[in-house]
């Protein structure tokens, strides 16, 4: 049996986007980024000082990846840029699905040894549209092919474990990995049935225990999972539609997570009114950053 906790964080930021999501945090320069997806916008926000930036991007992103001190990765759309955070320039680097405009990046998550795991979904809700793309030092490989909606994509500490959902399905799934590469070595397997539970699985990180935060789509709530499965603990969001959780702070030992209004009418969100506004929980956690995305 799982506890519920109530709501004990704070808003970081009061912006109602349509669909907030792919938080990351870089703890270099205290700065927390996160997407605005359907918008084609990155939202910066420097914790200590709470100076927040927008930066407009060429097209869909959701992805956000630290390389070095000067540049990072970031997936789209149309596939992985390249951008140098002083300039805001971004570069095409690494074609993904191109060449079709049906779809976009949704989900993903740099594995401990470098490579990134992205996945792809229909813009017009068309099942089975998408993938879950391996992609190390530009070479891309499918690893889940049609899929519907990736999301949930995070790793254990040591890289020998990937997680992933299709969110129209709701089987939270897990995968043994080889922790050098990110590339799958078996089978995967139902790590959580969430179909007969409220709300979608979404968003996902794994702290350094290997306990899992899952942002809980039209529950409203963060569910933490520990590696046997069980699920634990269950905090309130005070937005229905939580999309994405990230570490952040000096020690990685905060959560944020984002949230969305997209598909509310004007009453739902009316009721709803932090719909798309990004929070801090308020909860102590024992987080790792992010691996750099290897080039």
């Amino acid at each position: 049996m799982s506890t519920l906790h109530d709501f004990d964080g704070t808003i970081l930021d009061e912006t109602n986007l349509i669909l907030g999501e792919g938080p990351t945090y870089d703890p270099a320069t205290d700065t927390a980024w996160w997407f605005s997806i359907l918008a084609c916008e990155l939202h910066e926000l420097v914790l200590s000082s709470g100076v927040k930036r927008v930066h407009p991007l060429p097209a869909m992103g959701s992805v956000l990846g630290r390389i070095d001190a000067d540049r990072q990765i970031i997936a789209t759309e149309n596939g992985l840029y390249l951008r140098e955070i002083a300039s805001g320039k971004m570069t095409l680097v690494t074609p993904i699905e191109a060449g079709r405009s049906d779809t976009r990046s949704n989900d993903g998550r740099i594995h401990p040894s470098g490579a990134l795991w992205v996945g792809t979904m229909s813009k017009h809700d068309v099942s089975g549209a998408g993938a879950i793309y391996h992609v190390l030092r530009g070479e891309v490989t499918v690893i889940v092919p049609k899929i519907s909606i990736p999301n949930g994509i995070c790793f254990s500490p040591d890289g020998t474990v990937g997680y992933w959902v299709d969110s129209m399905v709701n089987h939270y799934m897990r995968v043994p990995l080889d922790p050098a590469t990110g590339m799958p070595t078996g089978e995967p397997q139902i790590f959580s049935d969430e179909s007969g539970h409220a709300g979608v699985v979404d968003g996902s990180v794994c702290d350094a225990n290997g306990t899992i935060y899952n942002a809980r789509w039209e529950a409203g709530e963060v569910h933490v999972y520990q590696p046997d499965g069980r699920k634990t603990d269950i905090y309130k969001v005070p937005a229905m539609q939580a999309t994405c959780p990230a570490f952040i702070g000096a020690n990685a030992d905060r959560l944020l997570v984002t949230s969305a209004w997209q598909g509310l009418s004007e009453a739902q969100r009316k009721q709803d009114s932090l719909a798309g506004a990004t929070f801090e929980l308020g909860i102590k956690v024992n987080g790792v950053f992010d691996a750099p995305y290897a080039i």
